[in-house]
This record gives C-alpha cells, structure tokens and sequence, in this order.
C-alpha cells in the first residue's frame, strides 16, 4: 500500500477525532485516494480502511466515554445523524450518542455511498449520502 494512501487513511482518523474535518471532507479525501470503504468499531477505538485491491490498514482511533447500550435504537442512531448534518452536534458527540442509541460500529461504503450503523445483535440502521465532490 502506498505510503500517501495510509497517511490520508492517518489524517481522516486524525481529523474526525480531533474535529478538524467534517465527513463530506472525508469522503472525498478517502475516494481520491482509492479507498473502497472503512469499518469503525467503537469498542476497539479502531478504524480499518479497505482498497479494491484486497488491501487494508487499522489506525487507532480515539476512544470514546459511553458504553454501548445493550438495545440497539435505530431512531437514536438517526436522530444523531440529522444532529451532525445539521452541524447541531460535532464528531466526539456524534459517536457518544450512537453508542448511547446502542451502536457498537459502523461501516462506510464510500462506493455505496452509505453507511450502515449496527448494535451488538446485529441490529442496524444505513443512511445513504452523496457522492463525493
């Protein structure tokens, strides 16, 4: 994998956590550099970034202060979805309230152009959005 591929998987990590770039900023970042789609697990505090190739690469992420609620709640997971697109709410928040809607992990299909939030049974919620710019 190339070396500028993994640095911008680094730098989106980076920028979610610490607020410095929003997800549209993502997306686009991601897709000129290749990515086909990356998996967040809120647990772990990880994210794995995946290329057509087969290739993937784990960054850390920053660990969040909820727990996971044991019941997922599709609803929550979309009420915290509308709060970060409406810029109510930022990163950080963002990822407290799924995981308090039950939310374990999420996955970006960057090709699919949706992400799908799931709970610890499998339960999930997808939201589509646009392509990248």
């Amino acid at each position: 994998m190339q070396e500028k591929v993994i640095r911008t998987m680094q730098e989106c990590t980076d920028g979610s956590d610490h607020e410095r770039i929003s997800f549209p900023e993502v997306v686009m970042k991601l897709t000129q550099a290749g990515v086909e789609r990356y998996h967040a697990d809120l647990l772990r505090a990880e994210k794995i970034y995946y290329l057509p190739s087969g290739e993937s690469h784990r960054v850390q992420a920053a660990q969040i202060e909820a727990v996971p609620a044991m019941v997922f709640t599709a609803d929550g997971v979309a009420a915290a979805v509308r709060a970060i697109q409406t810029q109510q709410i930022r990163y950080r928040e963002f990822c407290e309230r799924i995981a308090q809607a039950g939310c374990v992990g999420y996955m970006v299909s960057l090709t699919g152009r949706r992400a799908v939030y799931y709970g610890r049974s499998g339960d999930s919620y997808v939201e589509p959005f646009p392509a990248a710019a």
